[in-house]
């Protein structure tokens, strides 16, 4: 499911049981040594993930742990995030050189509890929202917006290094396409130089399980022979 979601240049692992292999490195048993069975069985399951994605890049396996805000800490030359949700566990890695952030999000595809919707979506958001769950039965689209704006904070964090609330982005989607753009709302003085202004993602709606995704693609070098012009790679581009 992820991988759809995803450009080729990103590597993404899924689980919905936890694998009988799946181990932790010690300073990440630390981090659960007083974790319930369910909050562990996410914590391994979703490591496993991003160390078969690890594999899958030819890196060594290395332990995640938290980092700022609990944003997972990646080697300097990797961009990853990860997401689980009752049933579901995913990664999803690329090199830096090809991908400059990715966000990626899974939620039960349920309704969100009452006022949730309210407290997190913008007025135009509420009304696609209410105008979706009429027309087009069969996806929590209340908690579906609260998965996008989630998966814009992953993609938005680790390039800026700077939180972000709720209504700090406008979603808008396509159900036809299955796609989803963030225009981002901070203001001139919430704004630095380089800051992306928008986001662009895909989203899925399969087996029970909610899935929204971003990369944002990393700058292209200029050309030798073209010293002035830089190829610049799309913000949020998912192929």
């Amino acid at each position: 499911m992820l991988t759809q979601l995803l450009p080729a240049q990103v590597v993404a692992v899924e689980a919905t049981t936890a694998p009988v292999d799946a181990m932790l490195f010690p300073e990440e048993e630390r981090q659960i040594r007083n974790a319930v069975d369910k909050r562990r069985d996410e914590y391994t399951t979703v490591r496993w993930c991003a160390r078969r994605a690890m594999a899958e890049m030819g890196l060594p396996a290395a332990p995640v742990l938290p980092g700022l805000r609990g944003a997972p800490q990646w080697a300097p030359s990797v961009v990853g995030s990860m997401t689980h949700c009752a049933g579901y566990r995913a990664a999803a890695l690329a090199h830096s050189s090809d991908i400059s952030a990715i966000g990626i999000d899974a939620e039960p595809n349920e309704p969100l509890p009452e006022g949730v919707l309210e407290a997190i979506g913008l007025p135009q958001e509420v009304r696609w929202v209410r105008h979706y769950l009429r027309a087009i039965p069969g996806v929590a689209w209340d908690r579906l917006l609260f998965s996008m704006k989630e998966s814009v904070y992953k993609t938005w964090f680790p390039l800026t290094g700077r939180e972000m609330d709720f209504e700090d982005a406008l979603i808008t989607v396509d159900p036809a396409l299955g796609t989803f753009h963030a225009r981002l709302l901070l203001g001139p003085a919430e704004r630095m130089e380089g800051d992306p202004r928008s986001f662009t993602g895909r989203w899925s709606a399969e087996n029970g399980v909610l899935v929204s995704a971003i990369a944002v693609a990393a700058e292209v070098p200029a050309q030798r022979n073209a010293p002035h012009q830089v190829l610049v790679g799309s913000v949020g581009q998912i192929s």
